[in-house]
């Protein structure tokens, strides 16, 4: 009898069908999400490059209540308002990812961590790097280091590329740990003079929403306007007013207990994804990525420094980034690839990942506030890096589809038609009896077309 062995599962291999089916509902929500945001991000530069006078206007004008301190400009308000909704969901991906995801087994996360990670140091690298030799300001270097999960998936749903379930996991997980590191950015780097008192009551704030969560409290009436106070507060308080939405997300119980088919961090997540990814982001986008393109902000982008690093972080930093550390971490931990999958698939997904639309140009907005039109110029090079990353990647994934699609093919086959995917039930041998029954029947319905045919041929041949 041989000695049992621990053989540990392939990396980007089959993922528990759970685990499957609870990441396909969150990208399909993302790639409806991504194409609304490929749309806004296309009406605001239509509308910024054709009528810029009533686009800066609408922006810029101030509502909100002056004497709570937030007499804020629509442009304000979709980057801090909005895209705290965005962060939330973000807060709840990671807790999720932390206690029932790719990231519950430190041995299993430590591969896509070490990849986001690199994936963020080498594109703040590249720009440092450019500014260091070009004389530029580096208050943008963080602004490369973002990916954004919802565009990167319009633009696989605009090609019309498949990608496998593994390779699409990846990517959303690496997008999760990018989230947490651009939300410590934003608060560490970002954060204006601290008002102590508002700070105060917005932790207090949030001490409370902890205590009503583990008391079992229920009622969005309860928590909605707890979750709005606690926002005012946070921004009032000088840290970035999307640091409360993402901890108020981390606070929701990610974990099942017997009787429940969702958590209630799932249940809140699949109610508020759609909010976020069709309606906050794309509004943020809205009112942010209007900027002048011409040929002049062009040649701008490739020959000033800060915007060339911008872009060269995203195009080269990201897919060298998240590569090189991805194939590093699998050399030294002996990780074996799906053999199904190759390296330059895994090279293809770095380079969709330099795709980092939404939290990019929030930083860059908060890097160069004091610059508005060195900000304009950082947003024309995000959406340029952008671009070329997506064009990039589009053509490699593109040279691959065929195998995606028969991978994809394999992975929802259902032929017993029992609603779970004829690869998770292999080792079961009710689905080997279930398959025979069909079988057996078409063979029996085969038999009897040949008896009718044979008995017309025979009629055919006889006398006339």
């Amino acid at each position: 009898m041989s000695a049992p062995t621990n053989r540990r599962s392939p990396f980007l291999g089959r993922m528990p069908l759970p685990e499957r089916n609870f990441i396909a509902d969150a990208l399909r929500a993302e790639t409806v999400g991504g194409v609304l945001l490929l749309a806004a991000a296309v009406a605001a530069l239509i509308w910024a490059n054709t009528l810029g006078g009533s686009y800066e206007a609408v922006r810029g004008f101030h509502l909100g209540p002056a004497a709570l301190g937030l007499d804020l400009s629509v442009q304000h308000w979709a980057a801090n308002g909005l895209l705290a909704v965005f962060f939330f969901v973000a807060g709840i991906e990671l807790k999720r990812e932390l206690v029932a995801g790719e990231l519950r087994d430190p041995k299993a996360a430590a591969l896509p961590v070490i990849a986001a990670l690199c994936g963020m140091v080498m594109p703040a690298a590249v720009y440092v790097a450019a500014n260091g030799i070009g004389g530029g300001s580096l208050q943008g270097w963080a602004v490369p280091t973002a990916t954004d999960i919802a565009f990167a998936l319009a633009v696989l749903a605009v090609i019309g590329t498949s990608l496998p379930a593994a390779l699409r996991a990846f990517l959303l997980t690496l997008a999760v740990v990018d989230d947490l590191f651009a939300i410590l950015i934003i608060a560490v780097f970002f954060t204006s003079k601290i008002n102590f008192l508002a700070l105060g009551l917005a932790v207090a704030g949030l001490v409370i929403f902890y205590l009503l969560l583990r008391k079992g409290v229920r009622g969005w009436y309860v928590y909605l306007p707890l979750a709005l106070v606690i926002w005012g507060l946070m921004e009032n308080s000088g840290v970035h007013a999307t640091i409360a939405g993402v901890a108020m997300g981390l606070m929701l119980r990610c974990t099942r207990r017997d009787g429940e088919t969702r958590s209630p961090g799932e249940h809140i997540e699949h109610l508020v994804r759609p909010l976020s990814a069709g309606l906050a982001v794309p509004l943020f986008a809205l009112f942010s990525a209007g900027v002048s393109i011409s040929g002049g902000a062009v040649h701008d982008v490739f020959t000033r420094p800060e915007t060339l690093g911008v872009a060269l972080g995203l195009v080269v930093g990201k897919a060298l980034g998240i590569f090189g550390g991805t194939w590093l971490t699998a050399r030294f931990t002996r990780a074996e690839l799906n053999p199904d999958l190759k390296w330059p698939d895994v090279f293809a997904l770095a380079s969709l990942a330099g795709i980092g639309f939404t939290v990019s140009l929030l930083i860059g907005e908060l890097a160069f506030s004091e610059n508005p039109v060195l900000t304009d110029e950082i947003k024309a090079a995000v959406l340029i890096g952008s671009l070329l990353a997506a064009v990039f990647a589009g053509i490699l994934l593109k040279l691959r589809n065929a195998k995606y699609k028969k991978l994809c093919e394999e992975e929802e086959r259902d032929e017993d038609q029992d609603g779970i995917p004829d690869i998770y039930e292999l080792d079961k041998p009710e689905y080997h009896l279930r398959m025979a029954a069909i079988h057996e029947a078409k063979a029996a319905e085969h038999r009897r077309l040949a008896e009718v045919a044979s008995d017309t041929h025979a009629g055919d041949d006889g006398p006339a």
